[in-house]
């Protein structure tokens, strides 16, 4: 057809070209390789990325943290200690509304309706199903940046 298709490498290159400078953003993922991919595709935004391996920790530091600290957890939903879903509900649960209210993503291998329907049952605010493309991310946290 003459068009130039996009692939993952031109999604990348738009992507490198948002500017989240000033913005941070908490990645929780058990997987050493996926969340070090992650965390290198997401720094190309100028984003400060801070990471967790499961979701205990993940809401330990959300509690740690200043009020407005993070911008967006993109939380993993299946991990050892405590999941992704439980880790929304606790998050969603503090006392500071402004921390509580975060802007949450699930992010999952289960691609299921019931499993998108969990996570919003659970707080989030959207929902990636793995392997997460890299339109889908960019377009999640281009809306949810925007909106913050």
């Amino acid at each position: 057809s003459g068009k130039k298709e996009k692939n993952a490498r031109n999604y990348l290159e738009d992507f490198a070209k948002t500017d989240y400078t000033g913005k941070r953003l908490l990645l929780v993922e058990d997987n050493d390789l996926n969340r070090e991919i992650a965390t290198e595709i997401l720094g190309m935004t100028g984003v400060t990325v801070e990471t967790a391996e499961n979701g205990k920790i993940a809401v330990e530091k959300v509690v740690a943290a200043p009020e407005n600290w993070y911008s967006l957890v993109l939380m993993d939903i299946q991990m050892p200690v405590m999941n992704g879903y439980e880790a929304a509900k606790q998050i969603r649960s503090l006392k500071n509304r402004e921390t509580a209210s975060v802007p949450i993503v699930a992010m999952t291998a289960n691609a299921f309706e019931e499993d998108r329907e969990k996570s919003y049952e659970a707080g989030m605010n959207g929902y990636l199903a793995k392997p997460v493309s890299a339109e889908a991310l960019i377009n999640t946290i281009d809306k949810i940046m925007k909106d913050n």
